[in-house]
This record gives C-alpha cells, structure tokens and sequence, in this order.
C-alpha cells in the first residue's frame, strides 16, 4: 500500500505485503502503477545506489538544486534506520518542517522523497540502505544542510555520532535561504505537473 505522509503530503510512503513461507519471504518494494496512481507520472530510475552504515551513522541531510532536482525511492535491505525528510522548498506552506519513518528489514517500507527535498537517515543498527533516483548524481547541483541545525528541530537518536567531515560542518539551513539556494515551490508545483502532462500525452498517444 502507498500512502501520503500526514505531515509532508508530497512524501509518500510504502507499506508492502509480506509473503512469508518457510523459504524466507517476498515482498514488492516499488511498483510503478502504486506510483502512478498516487502522482499522476511514472518514477524514472536513472540511478541505483546501495549504501552500508555502522549502528550510529548519520548521512545527510543532501538535497539537488532544481532543475534539474533528484527525486529518491528509499528502502532500507538490512537493519534499521530513522529515515528524515525535510520540506526545503522556499514558499511551501511547509517550508522547514520535517517528517520521520522507521524504515528496517523487518516492516519493508519505502520512501518517496520529492524533488525539492533534503533527505538523511541515522542507523539505528548497522544497515544496508537502497535507493534509487530520477537523476545521476552530480556533485555540482548536491548540497549538505547541517543535520544538527536547531532551527531545523530534529530528534535524532541518541548516540548519533558518526558523520563525514562533509556533513558533520555542512552550512546551516539558513544559510540557504539568505544566499537563495533552496529550491523554489512554485517550481516544484510546476515540475510536477509538466510530468503529470508529458506523461498524460504519452498515454493518449499510446
């Protein structure tokens, strides 16, 4: 089941069927017409990425600049981890809040993380974590807002303590807006929707 995040609508969130036998278990971790059906466009895969942490790993909180954005689809393999995702987009009637998931091995959920967006998790134990995204990584359009940011007010787990460099002195959220390096709402908005329209037409002219 896909559904939409109580706090950040334009998240989605996963909840798949687990089919256990006594070979182990199934379960679909991404289903295109899901997808579809809760958008209006299809989630183009340009890249997959496969990330292992050490129990008390923080990675993030990335974002892409937009355009060209980098929308993800995270699920986590192995483990356990707090999945964080936070509106950045300038002029969102969310602009700054944050949104949490559990994600683990055990309960299989995923999640859609938007163009627009930054996005970190913490390892509650060690963890295996995939995602995949609308566009390849590029390090000219990648950004690092400081997880520990007070004004962002987010509740790690204690003992989080592991970081790189790169993110443990990544700049303050407001350091963002002051140099207006935030993604805009508006443009979002309409990045979505000229999806939903080229994806509309493709399927009329199917």
């Amino acid at each position: 089941m896909l559904a939409r995040d109580t706090i950040l609508p334009d998240v989605l969130i996963s909840t798949p069927q687990v089919h256990p036998d006594e070979r182990g278990s199934f379960a679909e971790w991404f289903k295109t017409s899901e997808f579809i059906e809760l958008t209006g466009y299809p989630f183009g895969v340009e890249q997959a990425n496969v990330s292992v942490s050490r129990e008390g790993v923080i990675r993030g909180l990335h974002f892409a600049e937009l355009p060209p954005g980098q929308a993800k689809w995270v699920h986590c393999a192995a483990g356990t981890i707090l999945d964080v995702i936070v509106d950045i987009r300038s002029g969102s009637p969310t602009f700054g809040k944050h949104t949490t998931v559990e994600l683990s091995a055990e309960n299989r959920k995923s999640v859609f993380v938007p163009d627009g967006f930054a996005h970190g998790f913490a390892a509650i134990t060690d963890a295996t974590v995939m995602y995949l995204t609308t566009a390849e990584y590029n390090p000219v359009v990648e950004h690092g807002i400081n997880p520990f940011d007070p004004t962002l007010n987010i509740a790690w787990p204690a003992g989080m303590d592991i970081l790189s460099e790169k993110d443990r002195f990544a700049p303050a959220f407001q350091d963002f807006v002051e140099r207006e390096l935030l993604p805009d709402y508006e443009t979002a908005v309409e990045t979505a929707a000229e999806m939903r329209a080229l994806w509309a037409d493709a399927e009329d002219n199917a």
